[in-house]
């Protein structure tokens, strides 16, 4: 993502936004909001006045608008978001218009920022500095490979093979050739993980094979294997060693604090009513929310509230395990500096 700050006072004013991947248009879709302010470059048929009987051919034209937002939705298969409003600026004001918003399209919005959406385009910003990583589950005859992004794993596809030898043949070395063949098309840090000594056999047919490649594999040892491996592998820091920036890791661990906490019954809550209680008593040291959540106006406030009272907060994707459990929640939970009646 590519920002520039514009003419932002207390928070409050105009940024250009420059999506740059899939990534940044799922934190854009956490950006913009209803009732903010979007102005884009966009195709609007222009109506021209003729003294013909037929009309001329209707074109369209490149046009600056400004729309309030009513509403934003972002499908990942799509590899768009769409933001929907009503014209503020331009021709045709008060007529709805849509933008389809693709990479490399620039926007611009203008709206109150709260510290976290500061905090997203930073991350988002930051992001654009480092290629995709890719996890590599193998286990024997199979391994499960994924991209991750910053809204979750991303499911590449699932190579089979054999597994020991077969009629004096290695079939082991069919499967590390397939896996190679994928891997010498993608950039970018690259983790093998996996239970068992296979993935380090993996690992030396590689590096004897590409050792071009050898520099950007970790391999990490897990007890979980196929996706499972890849979930755990985010889980016990891989991320953070290979892209600073991605906070999956981050998220799976403040999900499995709450639930340690809640089943030791140690200082944690969870709930809006319940969360607003604990912050309004300055108990909260830090706030996991969902990003469905956010939207919601009253757990906003209390996010608001939280930071004045220097908690800290961190926004689960949704589209990732910890998000969703968060979300079973009631999309809010914190974990407290101590236990309140």
């Amino acid at each position: 993502m590519k920002a520039v700050y514009c003419d932002l006072k207390r928070n409050v004013g105009e940024i250009k936004l420059h999506p740059e991947s899939l990534d940044d248009l799922w934190h854009l879709s956490h950006l913009i909001e209803a009732g903010d302010r979007v102005y884009a470059t966009t195709l609007r048929t222009v109506e021209q006045s003729s003294d013909k009987i037929r009309p001329d051919k209707v074109e369209k034209r490149p046009v600056r608008l400004g729309i309030e937002v009513e509403r934003v939705e972002f499908v990942p298969e799509s590899r768009r978001l769409r933001v929907a409003g009503i014209i503020r600026d331009g021709p045709d004001p008060g007529l709805h218009h849509s933008f389809s918003i693709e990479t490399g399209y620039e926007i611009s919005v203008i709206r109150r920022w709260r510290g976290t959406d500061l905090e997203r385009i930073d991350r988002a910003v930051k992001a654009s500095l480092y290629d995709a990583v890719h996890i590599i589950a193998v286990e024997e005859g199979e391994a499960e490979i994924c991209r991750v992004r910053q809204y979750g794993p991303e499911r590449i596809t699932t190579i089979t093979g054999g597994s020991g030898k077969t009629r004096g043949e290695n079939t082991r070395q069919t499967l590390f050739k397939e896996i190679l063949h994928f891997l010498t098309s993608v950039t970018g840090p690259i983790v093998i993980a996996g239970p068992g000594f296979i993935k380090e056999e993996c690992v030396a047919y590689i590096r004897s094979n590409a050792p071009d490649l050898a520099s950007r594999i970790m391999v990490v040892d897990t007890q979980r294997s196929g996706y499972g491996a890849i979930q755990q592998a985010i889980g016990d820091g891989v991320l953070e060693k290979v892209a600073e920036d991605l906070q999956l890791a981050a998220e799976v661990r403040a999900v499995d604090e709450i639930f340690k906490r809640v089943a030791r019954s140690d200082p944690v809550t969870y709930g809006i009513d319940d969360v607003k209680r604990a912050v309004s008593f300055g108990a909260a040291e830090q706030l996991i929310v969902s990003d469905t959540a956010v939207r919601t106006p009253e757990v906003a406030r209390i996010m608001e509230e939280a930071e004045s009272m220097q908690a800290s907060i961190i926004v689960l994707s949704t589209e990732f395990e910890p998000g969703k459990r968060v979300e079973g929640l009631g999309g809010i939970a914190a974990l407290l500096r101590y236990a309140i009646d």
